[in-house]
């Protein structure tokens, strides 16, 4: 590059060492209020598998679905099947998808705080569509109009938690998103729990009360100060200078602020990030961008959290005895993703990724060794077994919660160097909206079709993704964000497929550094 001072993906002298400041209350307050955005992913993931196991609800929209369920003699997994309920939970994710691509330019050319205000403000749209609901189309805008929220939000919030954090605990702080998630998703099971006893407009409310965490974000957003890789990458150094200083409580950030320059001069001379990004220079962050969320929604783990009350209904529980028990896994994968904060930047992120995966595995199958043996068509399960199926899948929750849901969305958006950053984050969230979205629509009709053998299906692909982090992902616990590019040459299968332009200036910077 000109003027030779960085190397050609970012940074390329490392300065992690000189890195000063600690964790203030303006970092935890900016990374509590930006993680709202997690908070209405989560209760729009929770709150529609309850809504669609309400009779009223599925009287009113999908009347054929509530005839079905009423008849004994149906098939206990096929009673559900159908594309139009199915069309509306995955709805918003298509929706998401699209919008997650033009949010890129808008988090790149004018922050990540105007992306997450554009989010809150659909999010409000898509909540008050919903609640007032009086047809199928009226339904489906608002689902859509959550969706654009969801493409904004989930496209501007990690990359912020990830930028505002200290390099030593950012993994931790960026899961905030995922725990906001969970606790999302842990809110909207205990509203359905409530609603459903309020006949025959309680699922309105269910879907109307995502407005409340929405008018939070849109607020949140408009007060929170810009994290200061975004400002010194629209030139405006000395504002980022004076944030970043806040944000680490010391005046002495000129080490991490340089950083941030460099980086910008290569980010600024790339006009076109997603023509950029397919370089093969890129190609490590581009496969894990792709394969992080692909391999995060083919845990299983959004059928089981989309559809659980659904899930159990199928599987014999009575309707208040779903609920609850999608309730409980709710709480569960609240307190696996605390247990995944404290532990992300002690063990690493491989750790807790294979040894999640391990657990995940063990759990599916034994779910689907037990329902295949005890469960059939026109058959309920036994109480005893019940309870072990309920056990079995919270497991799978924790292992979950700790391991891929967190890190699914940790590692994509601190691994891009910042010219490619905002492109990265939108490939990472239109990837797991659309496969979010496959596996929404195809789930009811795959259990349909596979019966028990659902759970086997979803852990062939977490022996596939384990064995994937094993060989091909780096550890980047404790890797400045600005200088994650030189982790990649020092990994024995991604140093092959590097260019050599990229090994001659990290090793120029090797030598430097000795010297």
């Amino acid at each position: 590059m000109a003027g030779g001072s960085f190397g050609p993906t970012g940074v390329a002298k490392e300065r992690a060492e000189q890195y000063q400041g600690n964790v203030t209350s303006y970092v935890i307050i900016a990374c509590l209020v930006a993680a709202i955005g997690g908070s209405i992913f989560g209760y729009d993931i929770g709150v529609s598998g309850g809504v669609t196991s309400m009779d009223e609800f599925l009287d009113e929209f999908f009347h054929a679905v509530y005839e079905k369920k009423k008849h004994a003699h149906e098939s206990n997994y096929c009673k559900y099947d159908n594309q139009g309920l199915a069309a509306f939970t995955s709805s918003l994710y298509l929706a998401g998808l699209v919008s997650t691509l033009v949010a890129s330019p808008i988090t790149r050319n004018y922050g990540r705080r105007a992306s997450i205000v554009c989010g809150g403000i659909s999010f409000l749209v898509g909540a008050g569509l919903n609640a007032g609901a009086v047809n199928l189309a009226m339904l489906l805008a608002g689902r859509i109009m959550l969706g654009v929220g969801i493409g904004f939000g989930n496209q501007a919030v990690p990359l912020y938690l990830s930028e505002v954090a200290p390099t030593h605990l950012r993994g931790g702080l960026n899961m905030m998103f995922q725990l906001a998630t969970t606790l999302g998703i842990f809110t909207a099971n205990m509203v359905n729990f409530g609603t459903q006893k309020l006949k025959p407009w309680g699922w309105r409310l269910s879907l109307g009360l995502a407005a409340f965490p929405a008018l939070l974000m849109t607020l949140g957003g408009y007060f929170l100060p810009e994290t200061p890789n975004s400002l010194v990458e629209r030139g405006l150094t000395e504002r980022g200078r004076r944030v970043l200083e806040k944000l680490r409580g010391t005046k002495n950030v000129d080490a991490e602020l340089q950083d941030m320059v460099d980086a910008s001069e290569l980010a600024n001379s790339i006009k076109h990030p997603f023509r950029n990004i397919l370089q093969k220079r890129h190609r490590p962050q581009l496969v894990m961008a792709i394969c992080m969320p692909m391999f995060q929604i083919l845990t299983g783990i959004n059928s089981i959290l989309f559809y659980a009350p659904v899930l159990f209904q199928t599987m014999g529980f009575g309707g208040n005895a779903s609920l609850y028990s999608s309730a409980l896994t709710g709480a569960v994968l609240v307190l696996s993703t605390l247990i995944s904060i404290g532990l992300v930047d002690k063990l690493g992120r491989r750790a807790l990724l294979i040894s999640g995966g391990i657990q995940m595995i063990i759990c599916q199958v034994i779910v689907a060794v037990i329902l295949g043996v005890k469960f059939g068509d026109k058959q309920e399960l036994s109480k005893g077994y019940s309870v072990i199926v309920v056990i079995f899948i919270c497991l799978f929750v924790v292992a979950f919660g700790w391991s891929w849901g967190p890190l699914g969305w940790t590692i994509p958006s601190e691994i891009f160097p910042l010219e490619t950053r905002s492109a990265g984050q939108s490939i990472t969230v239109a990837v797991n909206l659309l496969f979010t979205f496959i596996i929404a629509q195809a789930f009811l009709a795959l259990l349909c079709a596979f019966k028990f053998g659902i759970f086997l299906f979803f852990a062939g692909w977490v022996t596939v993704m384990t064995i994937f982090v094993y060989f091909l992902l780096p550890e980047t616990k404790g890797v400045p964000i600005e200088e994650m590019t030189l982790l990649w040459s020092k990994h024995w299968f991604w140093k092959k497929i590097l260019p050599a332009t990229n090994l001659e200036a990290d090793n120029n910077n090797d030598t430097n550094s000795s010297a």
